[in-house]
C-alpha cells in the first residue's frame, strides 16, 4: 500500500506540473497577444490546434500505451520531458506560427501521459477509483491555483518568455522522479505489465475488438459526449477569462489571483465529491454539479462585475474542476479493466474534436458580442451535459 501511495503522490505532483504550466500560459495569453499583435480568434485558434492535436494523438497513444505497458516508466517520464521542451519552444518563439508547433508538442505530451497514469491508478486502487481520481484531479487543481498566482506576480519582474524558460525545469525534475519510482516498483512488484509473452491485454486487435463491444453494449459513448461538452466549457473559460479580465483593466497580479482562486475551492471539493461518488454513485453527485456550473456561469454572464465577480469565481470553483475526475472514474468503471488505455484514447479523440470547436466559436462571440455571449454559450453546454448524463444507463456496478 505504501508503494501505491508513493505512486499516487508522484502522479499528484506530475499532474500539478502539467496544470501549473497550462494555467500559467492562460495568464500569459494577454501578454502573448500583445507581443504578436493577434486577435481573440487567433488566440482561440491556438487552443483549437491543441485540442485537435490531443484528439489525433490520443487514439494511437492509447493503443501504444496498452501495447508497451511494461515500459510505462519510459512512456510517462518521456512525456514529461517532451512537455518541458514544448514550453521552451513557445518561450523562444519569435513568430506566431511557431506557437502552433509548441501547442502540438504540448498536446502530445499531455494526451499520452494522462492515459497510462489513469489506468495505473485505476488498477492499483480498484475499490476507490472515485476518491483516487479526485486526488489525482486535485493535483491538477493545485497546479491550477499556484501557477496563475505565481505567474501574475512574476510578470511584474520578468517577461513572459523568461517566465516560461524558468518553468521548463519543473517537468524535467518530475520526469526523473517518475522514471526512478516506476522502474523500482516494476522490479519489486512484477505484474501483467512486466510479462514478455503476448496477452489479450497487449494485443491491439483484441483491444480494439473489446472497445467496440463496450461501445455497443453500454452508454459509455454518452458519458463521453458529456466529457466532450465539459471539455468545450473548460477550454473557453481558460482561454477567454484572462483576456476578459485584462480588457476590463485587471492587473497581471489580479488576473493570476482570480484565475488561481477559480481552482482553489476545487482542491478541497474534488476529493469530497469523489468520496461521495464512491459511496452513492456517480450520477447522484455529478448531475447536480453540472447543473450548478451552468447556473454559476449564467449568473457570471449577467452580474460578473466588481466585487461580485470575485465571489462568483469562488462559487464556480466548487464544481469546475471536480466534475471531470468523476466522468473519468465513470468511464473506467464501465470499461472494467478491458483495454483501458485504448478505450481512453478512442474516447479522448472524439471529445477533443468537440473541444476544438469551442475556442474558435467563443472567440468569434467574444469579438462580436463580448464576454457575456461567450459565457452564455458555456452555460448552455453545461446544462446540456447535465441532461445527457442524467439519461445515461449506469448500473450499480458502473457507479460504485
Amino acid at each position: 500500500m505504501k508503494k501505491n501511495l508513493a505512486l499516487l503522490l508522484c502522479f499528484f505532483f506530475s499532474h500539478a506540473v502539467f496544470h501549473f504550466l497550462a494555467q500559467s500560459f492562460a495568464v500569459l495569453l494577454p501578454s502573448i497577444q500583445q507581443t504578436f499583435g493577434v486577435t481573440p480568434v487567433q488566440i482561440g485558434a491556438l487552443i483549437t490546434v491543441r485540442e485537435i492535436a490531443i484528439g489525433l494523438i490520443s487514439l494511437p497513444g492509447g493503443i501504444l500505451s496498452d501495447y508497451f505497458a511494461r515500459h510505462r516508466a519510459h512512456l510517462l517520464s518521456g512525456c514529461l520531458l517532451l512537455y518541458g521542451i514544448a514550453w521552451l519552444l513557445i518561450g523562444w518563439a519569435h513568430y506566431y506560427y511557431v506557437l502552433f508547433g509548441g501547442m502540438v508538442l504540448i498536446a502530445a505530451a499531455s494526451a499520452v501521459w494522462h492515459l497510462p497514469s489513469l489506468v495505473e491508478l485505476g488498477a492499483r486502487f480498484p475499490d476507490k477509483r472515485g476518491t483516487v481520481f479526485a486526488i489525482h484531479g486535485a493535483g491538477g487543481s493545485s497546479g491550477d491555483i499556484v501557477g496563475p498566482m505565481a505567474t501574475g506576480l512574476l510578470l511584474a519582474y520578468f517577461s513572459w518568455r523568461e517566465i516560461l524558460t524558468i518553468y521548463t525545469t519543473l517537468p524535467l525534475v518530475i520526469a526523473v522522479w517518475t522514471f526512478l519510482l516506476i522502474s523500482r516498483l516494476s522490479r519489486q512488484e512484477p505484474t501483467w505489465a512486466d510479462k514478455k509473452t503476448p496477452t489479450p491485454r497487449t494485443d491491439p486487435k483484441v483491444n480494439l475488438g473489446l472497445c467496440w463491444d463496450i461501445l455497443k453494449s453500454t452508454d459509455i459513448w454518452l458519458v463521453n459526449v458529456v466529457a466532450g461538452l465539459r471539455s468545450m466549457c473548460f477550454s473557453v473559460l481558460i482561454t477567454f477569462l484572462p483576456i476578459y479580465m485584462h480588457d476590463s483593466g485587471f492587473s497581471a497580479a489580479s488576473i493570476g489571483f482570480h484565475f488561481g482562486l477559480l481552482w482553489a475551492i476545487g482542491l478541497l471539493a474534488s476529493p469530497v465529491m469523489g468520496f461521495f461518488s464512491d459511496r452513492w454513485g456517480r450520477k447522484i453527485v455529478l448531475v447536480p454539479a453540472l447543473l450548478y456550473s451552468s447556473l454559476m456561469v449564467a449568473i457570471l454572464a449577467f452580474y460578473g462585475t466588481g466585487s461580485l465577480f470575485t465571489l462568483l469565481i469562488i462559487l464556480l470553483g466548487f464544481s469546475i474542476r471536480s466534475d471531470y475526475s468523476l466522468i473519468n472514474a465513470t468511464i473506467i468503471d464501465i470499461v472494467k479493466g478491458r483495454a483501458e488505455s485504448t478505450m481512453l484514447g478512442i474516447l479522448s479523440f472524439s471529445r477533443a474534436l468537440m473541444g476544438a470547436v469551442a475556442p474558435l466559436f467563443a472567440g468569434f462571440l467574444y469579438q462580436q458580442s463580448g464576454m457575456k455571449a461567450a459565457l452564455l454559450f458555456v452555460s448552455t453546454l453545461f446544462l446540456l451535459a447535465s441532461i445527457l448524463f442524467s439519461s445515461a444507463r449506469l448500473n450499480r456496478a458502473h457507479t460504485l
